[in-house]
């Protein structure tokens, strides 16, 4: 199953509903569930600013649907959906909509790679 690595805590607040557009530098014609994996190393100062101690790290920790993408063209349509991405522009003008977020428990240790990628059980670890 298609799969995307997403930093801590966005992976988290995706899952909590809060986070509903996850930004990228690059753009994708993938449209569709996938799974979310938390990567190995969370954002500190995001951390932070969301009031996270811990959160799971490389592991796959829920899934949702991707069903479309949106280009910012200019800074202020990026602070327009702030609300909604929760994050700066540093993160990229292509800004992936999501639906449908689900936990899954227990959750999968697994190693991220870049862009989408396949999960395969030979990527956990400790299968």
């Amino acid at each position: 199953m298609k799969t995307l690595s997403i930093k801590q805590p966005y992976a988290e607040l995706i899952l909590q509903g809060k986070k509903k557009i996850e930004l990228r530098k690059w753009n994708t014609k993938f449209r569709g569930e996938f799974l979310i994996h938390a990567s190995k190393t969370p954002v500190k100062e995001a951390m932070q600013k969301f009031n996270f101690k811990e959160l799971p790290t490389g592991a796959i920790v829920g899934k949702a649907n991707l069903t479309s993408v949106k280009k910012y063209e200019n800074e202020q349509e990026h602070q327009k959906d702030k609300g909604l991405h929760l994050a700066s522009d540093y993160w990229g003008n292509y800004g992936f909509l999501l639906e449908n977020p689900q936990r899954i428990n227990p959750i999968i240790p697994a190693k991220g790679k870049l862009n989408f990628w396949d999960y395969q059980k030979i990527d956990a670890p400790f299968d």
